[in-house]
């Protein structure tokens, strides 16, 4: 036998092999749907005809993933398996009842790509063009949550999201954290040899400064309201370039020029769930709550004093003015841990009696990658 055709048997016999796991993946994927819908049968028999039903739970798809995590041995990557079982879940999921989600849109920006993210693609997206108009698409029950983005680890925080969470009763469901990649593209009429203007969202911009002095000193740099509507300018502009994500570029027919142009190399933004559903634990939480303080010697100290003696980890404090009064003002702060703990909820008793106003924005799953 030549080595041609033994080469040639071995493929034969992989990818026999290919066919029957691939056999079995679809019984098994098919079996989860089905007891997916059981699942569903059960909560609908347990509560009455009109009541709302919870089918997806922040809480038990955290412990999925970092299940799927633990089990991995390779060779694909712990993030490439928790994002096929997310999508698992959103496409089980979608068969009794497809989860409607709120972003921050247009398509094509970073905050549609973490909603697809964290529920998946079997989710019904739809774009708002303002961090308000999220909030009060689930606040009047039209969609089912809405995603936000609240920093970015190289500009800091996103002050309207904080504002808006302080006339608001919606919780904190969950979070996801994204690796922020900005590519500079054009359109099929731009002449590259020519580029005298740079659109993109003014955050963008500041996150890729150093590579634009570098690269393009002279051109105007025109800040948008999102990278997507950057990349939906260029069409007949031809001396533009936008910044913005691959999936812009992908949706409105534009060619990358240059990728990864951040400055930072670990540049991310952080997004945060917004919904009516208080999240039971999943294991590993965070917490967050806005708390009103007035302007006077040792607040803050007094405020964060009992975290720093129970050991509790501040993952975040931000401090914003507040809207009832002169030199009054609000402390946004995250911690590790969920408010149903023992030691959680005795800290917050305490901070209570130490501060003007206290309230709970949610306990929710850590972002799981």
């Amino acid at each position: 036998m030549s080595s041609e055709e033994s080469e040639v048997e071995k493929l034969s016999a992989l990818r026999e092999k290919i066919d029957a796991i691939d056999e079995e993946i679809g019984r098994l994927i098919s079996a989860r749907a089905e007891c997916a819908q059981e699942v569903a049968d059960v909560k609908k028999a347990s509560l009455p005809a009109d009541a709302e039903i919870l089918f997806y739970r922040p809480e038990r798809e955290a412990q999925v993933l970092r299940k799927a995590m633990e089990r991995n041995n390779g060779p694909l990557s712990n993030e490439e398996m928790a994002r096929l079982f997310r999508e698992i879940m959103s496409a089980c999921l979608a068969l009794e009842n497809p989860i409607k989600v709120a972003y921050l849109g247009p398509e094509g920006t970073f905050t549609q790509q973490a909603a697809l993210k964290h529920f998946g693609h079997s989710a019904i997206a739809i774009p708002f063009s303002a961090i308000d108009e999220v909030f009060r698409e689930v606040e009047a029950g039209a969609v089912n949550y809405g995603v936000v983005p609240v920093e970015n680890s190289t500009e800091g925080v996103v002050n309207h999201t904080l504002d808006n969470f302080m006339g608001s009763n919606l919780k904190i469901c969950g979070e996801v954290e994204l690796r922020i990649h900005h590519n500079l593209m054009v359109s099929d009429v731009t002449n590259t040899n020519s580029i005298s203007r740079i659109y993109s969202h003014s955050q963008s911009l500041a996150q890729c400064r150093k590579w634009l002095d570098a690269h393009y000193p002279k051109a105007e740099r025109i800040a948008v309201n999102s990278n997507a509507e950057a990349a939906k300018r260029l069409k007949g502009e031809w001396n533009a370039a936008a910044i913005a994500g691959s999936m812009a570029a992908e949706l409105y027919g534009l060619k990358i020029i240059a990728e990864k142009i951040e400055d930072q190399p670990d540049n991310s933004t952080r997004f945060l769930i917004i919904g009516k559903q208080s999240v039971p634990q999943s294991g590993v939480d965070k917490t967050s709550i806005v708390v009103a303080m007035r302007n006077e010697p040792g607040a803050l100290h007094n405020l964060l004093e009992p975290f720093h003696r129970h050991n509790i980890d501040l993952t975040r404090v931000e401090t914003r003015p507040s809207r009832t009064g002169a030199w009054t003002y609000v402390f946004f702060i995250d911690f590790v841990g969920h408010v149903d703990e023992p030691l959680i909820s005795d800290v917050m008793k305490e901070v209570a009696t130490r501060c003007a106003d206290l309230k709970l924005l949610g306990s929710y799953p850590k972002a799981v990658l």
